[in-house]
């Protein structure tokens, strides 16, 4: 049976002008979420990446202490929800000044963003997102053959989604789990004749013990 190990993005700006860009801080965690997956001595036979900067200079720092060749492809389909659009909608904006306060303003507007359905205002939908993370998914899940493993470099949200959805509940698992994502934290999924089934959920060893300085969640 083969295995897909999602990653969430190192930590991105929050507050600064371009938050897509990685920090400082997701940039050790890049590294050492990469070490973390030699120590485990998987190897991949395909290799996904949103198209986000902050998930494509997560896969490429991870990928080079991990020491994979395999091309990453990139798939839009990986990307995030459009925080910023569903916060002006649902929240009347919510300005990235104290992370507290923003994501309550936050938490508030995704359960708005997931109530509204296919009638709200934002440019992609909650149905729209859903649908197109675990299309993603499901065309990875596809193409990988007996025993191979796959690695995708994402965001919490579309973790929350994929991982919700599995369990039954797509709604109220990006609703639960999206808040807790760590920055490099490891989701596995097992894949075989069976299907697609959550086995882990927001793995990060990587980032305790010696290393708990660089734990964070946005």
């Amino acid at each position: 049976m083969g295995a897909i190990y999602l990653i969430r993005h190192g930590q991105a700006s929050f507050g600064a002008a371009d938050y897509d860009a990685l920090s400082p801080l997701g940039f050790e965690q890049s590294t050492v979420v990469g070490a973390e997956l030699k120590r485990r001595g998987v190897e991949f036979a395909q290799v996904r990446s949103g198209t986000l900067a902050r998930q494509r200079d997560t896969a490429a720092t991870a990928l080079k202490v991990l020491g994979c060749d395999v091309p990453v492809i990139e798939d839009e389909r990986w990307n995030e929800y459009d925080h910023v659009d569903i916060a002006a909608h649902h929240a009347g904006g919510a300005p990235q000044q104290d992370s507290r306060e923003y994501q309550r303003l936050l938490d508030a507007a995704l359960t708005a963003w997931v109530d509204s359905g296919d009638t709200g205002p934002c440019a992609e939908s909650w149905p729209a997102f859903l649908g197109r993370s675990t299309a993603a998914l499901a065309e990875l899940a596809g193409s990988l053959g007996k025993g191979e493993n796959g690695l995708v470099f994402t965001s919490g949200g579309v973790l929350g989604a994929v991982a919700g959805s599995l369990l039954g509940t797509p709604g109220p698992g990006l609703l639960k789990l999206n808040r807790v994502t760590v920055n490099t934290g490891i989701t596995k999924l097992t894949s075989g004749r069976g299907g697609v089934n959550l086995l882990s959920f927001n793995e990060h060893p990587h980032l305790e013990g010696e290393n708990a300085r660089l734990l964070s969640y946005r």
